[in-house]
């Protein structure tokens, strides 16, 4: 695990391979770069910077939710409805829709099959996001936010109850009506704040500060990695990097979301893949692809991406076949 610290007005103390190193600043800075390393959630939430809110410009309308922004053909409703059911959900598998399963509220404690009474919760609302730093992001940024299930503490399958009760309130005005969540539901909280990078209120950062030291003393919580970054592209509809085709053309501008890009260059560029996975005919490869880091986590499994001018492949094996561990995919040279 990478980590690294810097905490506004507090002092911290970092262990790093050994060395105790003490640390103050001015602004927050923590990074996580092994989703399974397990941190102290008060740790985390030192990091986070403590700033006024900028509430104002708000719209709802700001953060386009409910997409296929990953391109697997389910939007982020019906992804996270499905990821939450109880056992197995039964889904139609044309529109993506789930038809038929059973949910139970962590919030509440709530069982029901009707999907009419699940909603899906920013754990983080999206008003609380804008104004806690979101206000200065791109729609882009703002859409992989509002669509991020990346990572399962973002998005949640809650009671509409619960979740109409919570509205956009953060932890000062509002905490789970099941006592036994909370301490989880603030781990959640934090993890989500510092992994977008945004800030907490005085209030807010007390009250959650007060919580872990008391009743939620020891609370731990898992790393992450880097959350979706929107990638603007000209093109007419969203796509992304897969498999088999790597095109953009000139046209306007659409979303495309990536666990790891820079930009995708205006180019005609049509990459075409061999049945081993090598490229049979490029031009221009490297302009029409994702940026990438060798070895981070990828998805989808088979996309194509390039580092320094060389193709990289999602792939769950190294370039011998060893399996990555836990199963994860990453992205390594093309063989």
């Amino acid at each position: 695990m990478k980590w690294r610290v810097a905490v506004a007005t507090v002092a911290t103390v970092i262990v790093c391979s050994g060395v105790v190193t003490a640390v103050e600043a001015e602004q927050s800075d923590f990074s996580v770069e092994n989703s399974s390393a397990t941190l102290n959630a008060l740790d985390v939430l030192k990091s986070i910077r403590v700033e006024r809110e900028n509430p104002r410009g708000y719209s709802r309308s700001l953060f386009k939710h409910w997409l296929d922004v990953d391109g697997d053909g389910c939007d982020a409703r019906e992804q996270v409805l499905k990821r939450d059911a109880l056992g197995f959900a039964q889904v139609d598998p044309f529109r993506c829709t789930v038809v038929e399963a059973d949910w139970l509220s962590p919030y509440d404690g709530r069982r029901t099959s009707d999907r009419s009474e699940v909603d899906i919760d920013h754990v983080v609302a999206l008003k609380e996001a804008w104004d806690s730093g979101a206000f200065a992001w791109s729609e882009p940024q703002r859409t992989a936010f509002a669509n991020d299930t990346s990572d399962s503490r973002t998005l949640l399958a809650v009671s509409s109850s619960s979740n109409r009760s919570k509205s956009d309130k953060d932890p000062t005005n509002w905490l789970p009506p099941l006592r036994g969540y909370w301490c989880t539901y603030l781990a959640n909280w934090v993890s989500v704040k510092a992994r977008w990078n945004l800030s907490m209120d005085e209030s807010e950062w007390g009250r959650v500060n007060n919580l872990l030291s008391g009743q939620c003393a020891g609370t731990t919580l898992r790393g992450w990695t880097a959350p979706p970054v929107a990638v603007t592209s000209p093109a007419t509809t969203t796509s992304l990097v897969t498999p088999t085709t790597v095109a953009t053309t000139a046209a306007p501008t659409v979303t495309t979301i990536a666990s790891v890009a820079t930009t995708i260059a205006r180019s005609a560029t049509v990459t075409t893949l061999g049945t081993a996975g090598a490229v049979t005919a490029t031009t221009s490869v490297s302009s029409a692809l994702v940026t990438v880091r060798p070895g981070s986590f990828c998805a989808p499994e088979g996309a194509l991406g390039t580092y320094n001018s060389v193709i990289y492949v999602c792939s769950k094996t190294d370039v011998n076949g060893v399996p990555y561990s836990g199963n994860r995919a990453r992205w390594r040279r093309q063989a």
